[in-house]
């Protein structure tokens, strides 16, 4: 009998163990990430499984700043603004939950690297509540612009491995991602919620609608993603 709660205890310390080394992870390599160009988790796991990756890293100064605007008008608009977690969409997302109404989504560019860089896909309570002092934490580490730079070169961007602005911008419209007209370059915006079935090299009515008014809002609203050009600003 007295080797239950030894073994008992075996297994909680070496739960405790793997619970610390997931909390060092993103803590020791979030500043790392600061120079070096990361791999995401969805990125790696198509590596582990066999499946192609096609990624090339491309400094955010050498991204289209129209492209910049439309994902930060489509994706996230207070991204220059809040501290990696946009607080009042927050509480409006655990408003609607206790009031039982459908969720509409409180993710910020910055939860979504958090994601990409640390955590799963899949809708989940622990998953969210991981997201929020990840993303806090990288805001404190990492400018605006690394930021923005990593989500450009992580996102995926294609039903088969295509990761990044690069890749995205080549398999749709065969051109590099600082070549791109305010049309291709809000295409390509509104295909990160789902990149698998929404295809910017042939849209469909919907997405093309959707596509304008993301691109009617970046150009109004463009100086609200100035935290991530050269200097402060955007040429669009």
């Amino acid at each position: 009998m007295a080797r239950k709660p030894k073994r008992f205890r075996q297994f909680v310390r070496i739960g405790l163990l793997a619970l610390a080394g997931l909390v060092a992870l993103p803590l020791l390599l979030t500043p790392l990430y600061l120079v070096v160009e990361p791999v995401s988790v969805p990125m790696l796991e198509r590596y582990v499984t066999g499946r192609p990756v096609v990624r090339q890293w491309r400094g955010i100064d050498a991204l289209s700043d129209r492209l910049k605007a439309a994902v930060i008008l489509s994706e996230d608009g207070q991204f220059c603004r809040h501290g990696g977690v946009d607080m009042g969409a927050l509480r409006a997302e655990i408003d609607n939950l206790l009031a039982g109404r459908p969720a509409r989504g409180a993710s910020t560019i910055t939860m979504q690297v958090a994601r990409n860089l640390f955590l799963w896909n899949g809708q989940s309570f622990v998953r969210k509540g991981l997201e929020v002092p990840l993303a806090l934490y990288i805001d404190l580490v990492m400018p605006k612009r690394r930021i923005m730079e990593i989500y450009l070169n992580i996102a995926e961007w294609g039903p088969a491995g295509e990761f990044g602005a690069v890749a995205g911008a080549q398999r749709a419209f065969g051109r590099a991602p600082q070549n791109l007209d305010w049309r291709t370059a809000s295409l390509l915006a509104v295909t990160l919620p789902n990149p698998h079935l929404r295809n910017p090299a042939r849209p469909g009515p919907g997405l093309e609608r959707v596509a304008r008014v993301v691109e009617q809002r970046a150009r109004q609203y463009g100086a609200r993603a100035a935290c991530v050009g050269a200097d402060g600003k955007l040429a669009l």
